[in-house]
């Protein structure tokens, strides 16, 4: 029996082990996506179209104002856009979008937004 315990815990440890070497890995994997505001900026051709009217208003799926991006912190939109493309946040047309960007494309978009100042209309276009 104690031999069974045993090699319960030692399977139980290799699991562990392994489960933090993943997480590590993976952890050390999104830390090497670094976003460039320059390559953001032939990106953002989707979000322009709401994101840089001033004081837009979508109605769907229901009435709200449209965030504006200029200044947004990096990480934060880039977790946000994550999130959309996961789909733990439910506006459709955003988490259309997001799925189709690639991590890459999410922090260079991120980066582009974050570069920008507050008041600006955030249009590269312009």
């Amino acid at each position: 029996m104690k031999t069974f315990f045993n090699s319960q815990r030692f399977l139980l440890f290799n699991v562990v082990i392994s489960a933090g070497l993943l997480y590590t890995t993976a952890g050390a994997q999104a830390d090497e996506i670094k976003g460039a505001a320059d390559a953001g900026k032939g990106k953002v051709w989707l979000c322009i179209g709401c994101h840089s009217i001033p004081d837009y208003r979508a109605d769907y799926p229901m009435v709200y104002a449209v965030p504006k991006l200029g200044g947004q912190n990096a990480g934060y939109i880039a977790s946000a856009l994550t999130e959309y493309k996961k789909g733990g946040r439910k506006h459709p047309t955003m988490r259309a979008i997001a799925t189709s960007l690639s991590d890459q494309d999410m922090a260079d978009i991120s980066e582009y937004y974050a570069a920008q100042n507050t008041s600006a209309t955030n249009n590269p276009l312009k």
